[in-house]
C-alpha cells in the first residue's frame, strides 16, 4: 500500500517556472512572445516592400532606402533579417515561388483525373507568368542576380518537384505510356519556362498566354 507523504491529500503542484501564481505566462514569456512576433512582423514587411518594389524596378533599380522606408523599418533590421538586398532578394523569389506552387496546387485538384490535374496546373503556371512579381522576379531578374546554379536549384524545389509528381501520377494511372519520368520532367519543364517567359515579356500578355496555353495543351496530348 503507497504511502502518503503529505497529510490531507495528494502532494502539491510543482511550480511551473513560465507560470505566474495565477496561471498566465509570466512576463518574461510574454516579452519573449512578443518579440519573436515583431520579429516575424518586420520580416514580413520587408518581404512584402521587396516584392512590390523588385517587381516594379527590378533588383538594380530598387535601393535600399527605398526599400527599408516602404516596410516601415530601419536598414538595420534588413541587415539582421536578411544580410543584405541580394539576401532579401533571394528570399523575395523564394516566397514568389512558393506562392506560384500554391497556385498551381489548387488548379490541379480541380483536374478529374492526373490528365487532367497536370493540364491546369501547367496552365496556372501560364496564367501566374503575367504577374509582374513573378515575371520580372523570378523569370528575368532571379538567374542573372543569384546565379543559374542558385536559380535552378530553387526551380528544382518548387516547379521540377511539382512536375514529376504529376507525371508519375499520370503513368501510373496508365494515361501515358510509362518511361523515365526524369527527362521527360525536365524537358517539360523547360518547355513550361520558356512559355512563361514569352508570356512575362509580350507586349500583350493576356494573348500570348492564349497562344501558349494551346501549345501547350497540344503538347501535353503528345506525351
Amino acid at each position: 500500500m503507497p504511502v502518503n507523504h503529505h497529510p490531507g491529500g495528494d502532494p502539491p503542484p510543482k511550480n511551473d517556472p513560465a507560470k505566474d501564481r495565477r496561471g498566465g505566462r509570466r512576463p518574461a514569456d510574454r516579452q519573449r512572445r512578443s518579440q519573436a512576433e515583431r520579429s516575424a512582423s518586420t520580416r514580413r514587411a520587408l518581404l512584402d516592400a521587396g516584392r512590390v518594389l523588385f517587381a516594379e524596378r527590378g533588383f538594380a533599380g530598387a535601393g535600399q532606402e527605398e526599400i527599408v522606408e516602404r516596410a516601415g523599418v530601419t536598414r538595420g533590421a534588413l541587415s539582421h533579417h536578411f544580410g543584405t538586398k541580394q539576401g532579401l532578394f533571394l528570399a523575395v523569389v523564394q516566397d514568389v515561388q512558393s506562392d506560384v506552387a500554391d497556385l498551381i496546387g489548387r488548379a490541379a485538384m480541380e483536374g478529374r483525373d492526373p490528365m487532367e490535374q497536370l493540364r491546369l496546373g501547367c496552365l496556372a503556371f501560364l496564367d501566374a507568368a503575367m504577374d509582374r512579381s513573378v515575371g520580372r522576379i523570378v523569370l528575368f531578374d532571379a538567374p542573372a542576380v543569384l546565379g543559374w546554379q542558385t536559380w535552378r536549384e530553387i526551380d528544382a524545389v518548387h516547379g521540377l518537384g511539382l512536375v514529376t509528381e504529376a507525371l508519375d501520377h499520370v503513368m501510373e494511372a496508365g494515361l501515358i505510356e510509362t518511361q523515365p519520368v526524369q527527362p521527360l520532367a525536365h524537358l517539360l519543364l523547360a518547355a513550361l519556362n520558356e512559355a512563361a517567359m514569352l508570356v512575362a515579356n509580350a507586349g500583350d500578355p493576356a494573348a500570348t498566354r492564349a497562344a501558349m496555353g494551346v501549345t501547350v495543351e497540344r503538347l501535353l496530348s503528345r506525351l
